[in-house]
């Protein structure tokens, strides 16, 4: 049933809708990091926890303030226009949006000398994350604020638990290392300090400054190097995160090199304190190699 728009309610619901499509991005954002490779130092879930605390309040004030400058106004004069035209409100949310929004992106792009087309994509972007709270808060419904409080979340946390079954059923792509043979192990492999082991086709591995870590040396232990030639083998193991490489260098301390990366970017790498410690030592395929 209907009643009278009152403006408050719909800055409130605008400012509300603004958060929640913030949440449901960073639920999407997690999803995919689940199919990138992890990074060499593992995330602390304290400091991440504060980074979202910090960025939902942030987030918040953000949601109000474009709320207040830009979705307000939409709203009115798009119900404005529709009254004058006798078209449907909703129609005009969007335009309305966009030709408010474009005056400030033009002039900061002109100030910054953006590119057109960037300037363009960011408008269309601001405009397609604006008009959601428009169209939602332009609604003369009673209960509008609570229904939105209620469904809005159960979106978010659903799109959250629809992607975690997507990841155990397989229909969502998880991430797995590339299974790359022995054939891709020839050529150069580089670490981030340079250091190089170099992998020939006829098993023979020649190393240069690469850090010697034991998995039971502390992450934040003094750091060694090796250097000098031997052997290595591949060991397919049962899947592509079992397979190994061994490799073999007098005076060289290293265990089995797990696999990692992707197929565009292959690595191999050590685990630094442990496998638990979820930090990694790692050496990519370099472009160049042989």
């Amino acid at each position: 049933m209907g009643q009278k728009r009152s403006y408050g309610r719909v800055l409130v619901v605008s400012a509300l809708v603004g958060c929640l499509e913030a949440a449901l991005a960073v639920v999407v954002v997690f999803l995919y990091v689940r199919t990138q490779p992890p990074p060499d130092t593992p995330v602390d879930p304290s400091a991440l926890a504060a980074g979202l605390l910090s960025f939902g309040t942030l987030i918040g004030v953000i949601a109000f303030l474009l709320s207040v400058v830009f979705v307000l106004p939409a709203v009115a004069l798009a119900g404005l226009i529709a009254r004058r035209t006798g078209g449907r409100e909703a129609w005009w949310v969007p335009p309305v949006v966009a030709a408010l929004v474009a005056p400030p992106i033009v002039a900061v792009a002109a100030y910054n000398h953006v590119q057109a087309r960037s300037a363009l994509v960011f408008w269309a972007v601001a405009t397609a994350v604006l008009s959601p709270g428009g169209l939602v808060a332009r609604l003369r419904r009673r209960g509008l604020v609570g229904k939105v409080a209620l469904w809005g979340p159960a979106v978010v946390v659903g799109t959250g638990l629809l992607g975690t079954l997507g990841f155990a059923v397989g229909l969502l792509p998880a991430y797995e290392p590339p299974a790359i043979g022995p054939a891709a192990m020839a050529g150069t492999w580089v670490d981030h300090t340079s250091g190089t082991l170099v992998f020939t086709s006829d098993g023979r591995v020649t190393a240069s400054g690469v850090g010697d870590r034991a998995p039971d040396d502390p992450p934040g232990g003094p750091s060694r190097t090796c250097s000098g030639s031997g052997t290595w083998s591949y060991e397919p193991g049962r899947d592509a995160w079992t397979q190994q490489v061994r490799v073999r260098v007098p005076g060289c301390s290293w265990p089995a090199w797990s696999v990692g990366g992707t197929d565009r970017t292959p690595r191999i790498h050590l685990h630094v304190g442990g496998p638990e410690s979820g930090r990694l030592y790692q050496l990519r395929k370099a472009a160049d190699g042989p």
